[in-house]
């Protein structure tokens, strides 16, 4: 058949939806060709937090201003979590295309620490760091999620401290005095009166504090606070230790049994946030950006509630905790990393702009001069007339420290499973002593950190007998 006779052939079954379809398809090709030239030679920005779009804008909008020339111009594009986690790692691994300032949170960031030094795809910023004394400006543990074999390949954003909220409404009333408590055995039995069988159902009208096994930020926070944790400074397995299963076997038997305190109360659902505003649960562990959803959630709240540092493990311990985190880091792609790295400081550096943020999210920030600006030190209408910042900040140098190993999650999975077979045994057995889940407890979390040993090793650029590069 000759071209002609196949031309033919094509238009004469070709239905009017096909020439709709390729008329969209040519009209989209002419945009994408005609689109200007400043946006591929100029520089981008990429981040994942809608909340921060505000902040930033006017910051964008006055670099780019005084840029002389659209090559260092930047445009920052806001993408979805798992969007930009893939397209991050896959520029990284493949040289695909990649902003040149990421911001990037914990459980993304660590996953490009995976490979030897020289293969991360963020610039090594330690070395400026040090020379522009920033090392001694900004909290010391704030860089520990960026940290990857002493080296800091992103500026932490925050702090995120964490404290203990409760209803000083429920308390006052029940002439509860919690000034004198130190830990978590002193706070529940302090605050064990709240838990009365009052409507003669057969179960405590309120719960102590809002918990539960499958909770695994949560669950991390706590073995972090009482100097457990997963890995150890050295990025290594540290699961199967003493403390880790303490800990657990103490989670357990508050989320069960006689000794129950906790009950399952969501954050970011309706169905939590109601338990909280009908004071079924009374307190609640409150990282420092928890406070702003909050207030934006249960208004209805303010002025009822408190906040006070977590109850130590034991007398004299740590009273605080951390969860999440987000960095600034440079790719190694940049077309001009000077330039990244001026702006970052702009973005992560601006007392103004931490203030702003604590404003409308109560986030902390690291930078230790923002701390005085007056922003953090006022009067918190929500918590009572409480300095909600200088509460938080107050804790921001007791933050506990954790390794960036690309392995935490795989790791935090392992002991969650853990965590609540123990609770469920708790359950079908009514059991009150946590010491009687001990046994298991070390055996679950022995097999628990054999499973994630046997996955690093595959690894030979992070197997701890493999040599440092």
């Amino acid at each position: 058949m000759s071209v002609l006779s196949r031309l033919r052939a094509f238009f004469a079954v070709t239905t009017p939806a096909v020439w709709v379809l390729l008329a969209l398809l040519l009209g989209a090709a002419g945009l994408i060709a005609g689109r200007p030239g400043a946006r591929a030679t100029g520089m981008s920005h990429w981040l994942f937090a809608k909340g921060h779009v505000p902040a930033y804008a006017p910051i964008f909008e006055r670099w780019n201003a005084e840029q002389p020339t659209p090559a260092t111009q930047f445009e920052s594009l806001l993408i979805d979590g798992p969007a930009m986690e893939r397209r991050m790692l896959s520029a990284f691994m493949s040289g695909t295309p990649v902003a040149d300032l990421v911001e990037t949170e914990r459980s993304m960031a660590c996953r490009a620490f995976t490979g030897p030094l020289e293969d991360v795809g963020f610039v090594d910023l330690t070395d400026r760091l040090k020379a522009e004394g920033l090392m001694d400006k900004i909290n010391g543990p704030s860089f520990a999620p960026w940290t990857s074999r002493g080296r800091i390949f992103g500026l932490p954003h925050d702090v995120h401290p964490v404290m203990l909220v409760y209803r000083a409404d429920l308390v006052e009333a029940a002439g509860i005095d919690l000034s004198k408590v130190e830990t978590w055995a002193e706070f529940f039995a302090a605050m064990r009166p709240l838990m009365a069988d009052g409507d003669g159902d057969g179960r405590p009208d309120r719960y102590l504090l809002n918990f539960w096994p499958n909770n695994r930020d949560l669950m991390e926070l706590l073995l972090l606070q009482a100097g457990g944790g997963l890995f150890d400074a050295d990025e290594h397995v540290a699961i199967a230790t003493e403390r880790n299963a303490f800990v657990l076997v103490s989670l357990a038997t508050w989320c069960g049994g006689p000794r129950r305190i906790a009950v399952d109360a969501p954050d970011f659902t309706a169905a939590g946030n109601t338990l909280r505003l009908r004071g079924v649960v009374v307190a609640a562990l409150m990282v420092d950006w928890l406070a702003g959803v909050w207030k934006l959630d249960m208004p209805e709240l303010s002025g009822k509630l408190r906040l006070m540092p977590l109850p130590a493990w034991e007398k004299g311990g740590r009273r605080t905790s951390v969860v999440g985190g987000t960095m600034l880091g440079i790719s190694k792609a940049s077309k001009n990393i000077e330039a990244s790295w001026a702006l970052a400081k702009r973005l992560y550096l601006d007392p103004e702009v931490h203030a702003a943020f604590f404003k409308r999210t109560t986030i902390i920030p690291p930078f230790k001069s923002s701390w005085s600006h007056p922003a953090f030190s006022a009067p918190d209408p929500f918590f009572g007339g409480q300095p909600s910042g200088q509460l938080y900040i107050s804790q921001a140098g007791n933050v506990p420290t954790r390794p960036a190993s690309p392995y935490n999650l795989p790791a935090l999975l392992r002991v969650n499973e853990v965590l609540i077979e123990l609770a469920d045994r708790v359950v079908r057995e009514d059991i009150s002593d946590p010491a009687v889940l001990l046994p298991e407890a070390r055996e679950r979390l022995a097999e628990a950190q054999n499973r994630v040993e046997k996955m690093i090793n595959r690894n030979v650029f992070l197997h701890p007998e493999a040599p440092a590069r």
